[in-house]
């Protein structure tokens, strides 16, 4: 079925576009290159739109192009290669901890988060992959998808505690 004759452009992007920008700037870690990379997924999803065969499952297929096209992105700045070797030490009865921290804060911490870390966290917390698709989408090895998460979180939990500390 072809959608694109019963939905206009700026009716997908005003639906879609927030949520796929905050997507962009979790992945991509800045805005110059997350309105670049919504604006080229976008315009990959609508000429592309009459080859969705299920319209009720837009939103996940345009979150697959944007995630593609913020993989690209990255694969061009940031090497994967070497993320075994990161040594992390992590406490694992650790609680991961939010309280009281506004969600623009949190977002402005998790951009700070080093390349590898940062999209690991993204794609395993905040957009559901499994460390394996993770792994298959970044070319590395699923115990490094693991390892780059638990570093982000502990990174994550430090920074966040500091925040917590400096607003009390």
């Amino acid at each position: 079925m072809d959608i694109s004759n019963h939905i206009s452009v700026e009716a997908l992007f005003a639906s879609y576009s927030k949520a796929m920008y905050n997507l962009c700037i979790r992945m991509l870690g800045n805005t110059h290159d997350a309105e670049d990379v919504l604006q080229d997924a976008f315009c990959l999803a609508y000429v592309n739109l009459r080859k969705l065969e299920e319209p009720a499952a837009f939103g996940a297929w345009l979150k697959r192009i944007v995630v593609n096209e913020c993989l690209k992105t990255l694969k061009r700045k940031v090497s994967f290669t070497g993320l075994e070797n990161c040594a992390t030490e992590i406490d694992p009865d650790s609680d991961f901890i939010t309280g009281g921290i506004s969600l623009e804060k949190i977002n402005h911490e998790i951009q700070q988060l080093p390349d590898g870390c940062r999209i690991v966290f993204t794609l395993f917390l905040l957009e559901d992959f499994s460390h394996k698709q993770i792994a298959e989408l970044l070319n590395i090895s699923e115990s490094t998808s693991k390892s780059q998460y638990q570093r982000a979180r502990q990174l994550l939990q430090k920074r966040l505690e500091i925040v917590m500390q400096q607003s009390e």
